[in-house]
């Protein structure tokens, strides 16, 4: 039975539920190898050699291949656990990140300092800003009008 998913319509944004835990497992247990050094060195010494061990998909070993986190999020992966991959490749979370939205590394933290991104168009799809400012959650207007 299919779960109704209301965060489905926010953009960019990938929910890690249980769907995608079981699309990621292996994708994930392959990165939690990563913590151990003499597993970092295999991986590097042969990066597909490592990947090929692992019951992952062709397409989770392409996203890890290319180095590409928001694909490795959408075939399953966990970003706490592709973090190994970054720190394997001796990148900080700050660079990764700046990576996952097209900026570089002074333009993400640029961002960030100043507030992040702004919410307005990162809402829900279909809704404008200035709509979704005023909505409520379901239930609080009910509970208002009740007292």
């Amino acid at each position: 039975m299919a779960l109704h998913k209301p965060y489905t319509d926010v953009p960019g944004t990938i929910i890690f539920d249980a769907q995608q835990s079981r699309k990621g497992y292996w994708l994930n247990q392959f990165c939690m190898s990563l913590m151990k050094p003499e597993n970092r060195a295999r991986f590097k010494a042969n990066e597909r050699a490592y990947l090929d061990e692992w019951a992952m998909t062709e397409e989770q070993k392409q996203a890890v291949l290319a180095r590409d986190l928001n694909w490795c999020m959408r075939t399953g992966g966990n970003i706490y656990f592709l973090a190994k991959i970054g720190a394997t490749d001796g990148l900080s979370f700050q660079q990764m990140a700046g990576s996952m939205t097209g900026m570089t590394e002074e333009e993400y933290r640029a961002m960030m300092v100043a507030g992040g991104r702004s919410a307005q168009g990162n809402r829900v799809i279909g809704e404008d800003g200035d709509a979704q400012a005023h909505r409520q959650p379901q239930g609080l207007s009910a509970r208002k009008e009740g007292n």
